[in-house]
C-alpha cells in the first residue's frame, strides 16, 4: 500500500461519501444483507451488539447517508463514521479512532460475495462494527486503542497491536450467560463464522491474555482456529488504560509468533456452557 492518499481523497484520506451515486439496487442489496444477517445473529450476537443495531436502524432508508446519519450516531455513541477508498495506512486509521473517527470502505460487496468479501466494504464496517459503538464502554475502548496504535506505529510495534485489534474487535467473543456471544465485526458480518466461533465444535475458545493475543497469527481465507473471550467491555478497557503496553512489547520482543491454532502454556480455555 502506498502511503500517499489516492486522487480525490484528502490528506487523511476521508473522501465524499457521495450517497448519490448509490443506485435502487444498491440499496435494496443493503437492505437485503441487513435484514438477513440481523435475523440470523439472534441468540449469537453480543447484547450490545443487539441494542446497537436496534438504535441504529441500519435498513430504514437502505445504505446508510452519513450527512443525516452521523448526528444520530454522534448523539448515540460520541463516533461519526468517516468514508475512506478503502484499506488504508495503519498509522491514518489510528489517528481517526483517537478523535472517535471510524473509516468506513465506500464500497459494497456484490451479490456474488455476500457472505464473503475479500476486503472490508460498507456493510463490513457499518453492520459489523457500528452498533457496537452504541456501548459507551467499547467506545472508549477504541479511542484508547487508536492513540496506543499511534505510540506503537511510533515504537515500530504496531504488528503486535494489530493482532490485539483483530482478536478482539475483528473476532472477539464476550462472556453472557452460560456462553458465549460475537461482537467482532468480522464475525457478526459473517453468519456462517459467528455460528462457528459460538457454538461450533472445532473453534478453540481461550480466556482473554493480551500477551498471548499480541503474538498469535491470523488466517485470512478461512474460519480462525482460535477465539479469545472477554469477561466485560469495562475488562476490556481497564487492560488497554491500565497495562503497561511497552512492558508488554519488551516481553515479546524474542518470542516467536505463534500461528494460528498452536497452543501455549499460558492458555486457559473457555468451554461452552462453563467457565
Amino acid at each position: 500500500m502506498t502511503d500517499k492518499p489516492p486522487q480525490g481523497a484528502a490528506d487523511d484520506w476521508t473522501i465524499p461519501q457521495d450517497w448519490a451515486q448509490f443506485s435502487g439496487q444498491d440499496h435494496a442489496r443493503w437492505r437485503d444483507l441487513v435484514t438477513r444477517q440481523s435475523a440470523g445473529l439472534q441468540g449469537l450476537a453480543s447484547d450490545a451488539f443487539l441494542e446497537g443495531l436496534a438504535t441504529l436502524q441500519l435498513a430504514e432508508n437502505g445504505i446508510p447517508d452519513y450527512a443525516e446519519f452521523n448526528p444520530r450516531f454522534l448523539a448515540a455513541t460520541g463516533w461519526q463514521a468517516i468514508a475512506v477508498p478503502g484499506v488504508i495506512p495503519t498509522d491514518v486509521f489510528f489517528k481517526h479512532l483517537s478523535q472517535r473517527r471510524f473509516p468506513v470502505s465506500n464500497f459494497l460487496r456484490q451479490h456474488s460475495s455476500l457472505d464473503y468479501n475479500d476486503e472490508p466494504d460498507m456493510f463490513h464496517d457499518v453492520f459489523g462494527h457500528l452498533p457496537m459503538f452504541v456501548d459507551r464502554t467499547f467506545g472508549d475502548f477504541m479511542a484508547a486503542y487508536g492513540r496506543a496504535g499511534l505510540r506503537a506505529k511510533n515504537k515500530g510495534v504496531s504488528d503486535l497491536l494489530g493482532r490485539l485489534y483483530l482478536h478482539t474487535v475483528e473476532f472477539g467473543l464476550i462472556h453472557e450467560g452460560a456462553g458465549v456471544k460475537a461482537y467482532g465485526a468480522g464475525l457478526l458480518s459473517s453468519y456462517a463464522e459467528t455460528v462457528h466461533a459460538v457454538s461450533g465444535d472445532s473453534a478453540r475458545r481461550l480466556r482473554f491474555n493480551l500477551p498471548r493475543m499480541m503474538r498469535t497469527d491470523y488466517p485470512f481465507d478461512t474460519f480462525q482456529p482460535t477465539y479469545f473471550v472477554i469477561e466485560s467491555f469495562a475488562a476490556l478497557l481497564e487492560e488497554m488504560e491500565t497495562t503497561s503496553l511497552g512492558a508488554v512489547y519488551d516481553e515479546l520482543k524474542d518470542l516467536k509468533v505463534l500461528t494460528p491454532g498452536e497452543g501455549d502454556p499460558s492458555d486457559i480455555e473457555f468451554k461452552v456452557g462453563r467457565a
